[in-house]
């Protein structure tokens, strides 16, 4: 089982930056992909970021070129650097780990990007 809880999320002006991070409460070296997903209002959730435990890293269009999903096994933390903010980045964003048979979620962080 997998614990996993999300921090840093914050009201930012557009084009301000936000770090969040997700720590896990096991190890994930043994967890190969862990990632980022976000929720806007009355919209579905969708894929950010992910990265292997060997370092890939993968974006969605979306937010290709400003965000930066990084991990730090020894510390159990997976975080994502936004740059660049947009008022469409406005979301819930969740972190993520399949583990096992099942899927894990942390309860999410706030982030909102408004002048």
């Amino acid at each position: 089982q997998v614990q996993l809880v999300e921090s840093g999320g914050n009201l930012v002006q557009p084009g301000g930056s936000l770090r969040l991070s997700c720590a896990a409460s096991r190890s994930i070296f043994s967890i190969n992909v862990m990632g980022w997903y976000r929720q806007a209002p009355e919209k579905e959730r969708e894929w950010v970021a992910s990265i292997t435990n060997s370092g890939s890293t993968n974006y969605a269009d979306s937010v290709k070129g400003r965000f930066t999903i990084s991990r730090d096994s020894p510390k159990n933390t997976v975080d994502l650097q936004m740059n660049s903010l947009k008022p469409e980045d406005t979301a819930v964003y969740y972190c993520n780990a399949p583990f096992g048979a099942s899927n894990y979620w942390g309860q999410g962080t706030q982030v909102t990007v408004s002048s």
